[in-house]
């Protein structure tokens, strides 16, 4: 490895990004970050990164009235590494956290508290009480939740508590996307108030015209899956009940609509779409009076941001036949793309093939099966997929792994989570990379199964 990757160029086309693809696996492979002995490898485009935190800034600035806050808040659940949320937050981006770990990594990365959101279906009072003492805006969930921050503010906490912006979630239950699992405003959904159940919509109100301290509203309709119409239909339902908290008010009680993130990403192609400006321009269509400037607005975007800048590569480690159907078995599997090997059809995923030098392979199309190491049969990341043909020795990278990819390792037969390094120009022509994190020792597998308590069990005491 070398150097600190600059990654601060502002070739912002899909072309470019594909190109800086390509340099960062052949640097990898020269430099030793691949190879039979390092045989996988998360690769992260810091030049991308940016490129995409731009992006987003510049969107919602092109149709917001001058002045008007803003806060882009990087879903942690996405990329829960510390270097990314550091890089997020010098372009601007700030963090939407859900559990205690997603605030420390947060934290560590120096996000500050008011450039922080928590929201959780879960939380804690200990989890409402940190994030009240520190500042961090808090979204309700739910009635129950709702009575527990009524407790902490009651309990002379007041004077700490004052700097968190408090507000409530609201499920619009306008329907689902394509991925069921990830529609986020069902008419079952877990999360918020279910807006259309009964008496729900009047209790919310009342709870804001109780509570002169709640300040915000918030929704999420979904992530992948979910349309712009869809997306944009959930807003304006959450719009409109802000709309009316403060009329009955008779003052701008609700000041900020948190309108969560979820802009699908596109696996089907290097493009980029649809795009933050293109989500920007569709909403301030259908509901210009968000941005006119009486509201302040909090996005919570994830996947979009990340997607597209990661990949994960992996070595052939042999190339064998089944059926008449070539099967190349790689190091990359079910324990860095679980939703892909579970859910193939709801989650593809584009293999990319690099021959041994890391150098793009060319060759007719084979119709062939991309495996895993895992010990079970469905362990694939592509089945009968026409690619050019993965040899011995070659590697297979999986495209658009830059966000969950990263976050969700399975630990299935103890494999180890692989090292994560951020890649960008050198300032001579060359690729450098920097250390995200690093790969998950044999050491370290056994220290977290138990290692330190192996005779627990079987002891005198059994303790």
């Amino acid at each position: 490895m070398s150097g600190r990757p600059g990654g601060t160029g502002t070739g912002g086309s899909d072309a470019e990004r594909a190109a800086r693809r390509d340099e960062a696996v052949r640097a990898a492979v020269e430099q030793g970050l691949l190879g039979a002995d390092a045989p996988i490898v998360g690769l992260l485009d810091v030049a991308g990164i940016r490129e995409s935190a731009a992006a987003l800034r510049a969107a919602f600035e092109a149709v917001t009235a001058p002045g008007t806050p803003v806060l882009h808040a990087f879903a942690v659940k996405a990329t829960p590494l510390v270097p990314v949320l550091r890089l997020l937050h010098e372009e601007g981006i700030g963090a939407e956290v859900a559990s205690p770990g997603e605030l420390a990594l947060a934290r560590a990365a120096g996000v500050p508290p008011e450039r922080t959101v928590l929201d959780s279906p879960a939380k804690t009072p200990a989890e409402l009480r940190e994030a009240l003492a520190l500042g961090i805006a808090v979204n309700a969930d739910n009635p129950q939740e709702l009575d527990r921050l009524d407790g902490l503010m009651a309990d002379g906490a007041s004077d700490s508590t004052s700097r968190s912006p408090l507000g409530i979630r609201v499920n619009p239950q306008v329907g689902g996307g394509s991925i069921e699992a990830l529609s986020t405003a069902t008419a079952t959904s877990k999360f918020g108030v279910a807006l259309r159940d009964e008496g729900a919509r009047e209790w919310v109100v009342r709870a804001y015209l109780d509570r002169p301290w709640l300040t915000r509203l918030h929704a999420h309709t979904g992530s992948q899956g979910i349309p712009l119409a869809l997306m944009t239909e959930g807003v304006a339902e959450t719009y409109a009940l802000a709309e009316e908290i403060n009329e009955r008010a008779g003052r701008r009680q609700v000041d900020t609509l948190d309108i969560g993130g979820g802009l699908p990403v596109n696996f089907a192609s290097d493009e980029t779409t649809p795009t933050y400006a293109e989500y920007a321009r569709v909403l301030r269509e259908a509901v210009p009076g968000l941005f006119d400037g009486r509201y302040g607005l909090v996005t919570e975007f994830g996947r979009s941001l990340l997607a597209k800048h990661g990949t994960v590569v992996a070595r052939v480690e042999y190339a064998k036949s089944a059926g008449g159907r070539p099967v190349a078995v790689t190091h990359a599997g079910v324990q860095v793309a679980t939703r892909t090997v579970y859910a193939p059809g709801a989650w593809p995923l584009r293999i990319a093939v690099y021959d041994g030098k890391g150098l793009p392979k060319e060759g007719p199309a084979v119709v062939q099966d991309v495996a895993g190491p895992a010990c079970f049969a469905g362990d694939l990341l592509a089945t009968g997929r026409a690619l050019p043909l993965l040899e011995q020795g070659d590697y297979a990278a999986a495209l658009d792994t830059g966000a969950y990819y990263f976050a969700h390792h399975y630990a299935y037969n103890s494999l180890a989570r692989p090292g994560v390094y951020g890649f960008g120009a050198d300032g001579s022509g060359g690729v450098a990379f920097a250390t995200v994190r690093e790969a998950q020792s044999v050491a370290e597998i056994v220290s977290e199964a138990g290692g330190a308590h192996a005779d627990a069990l079987t002891s005198p005491s059994g303790s």
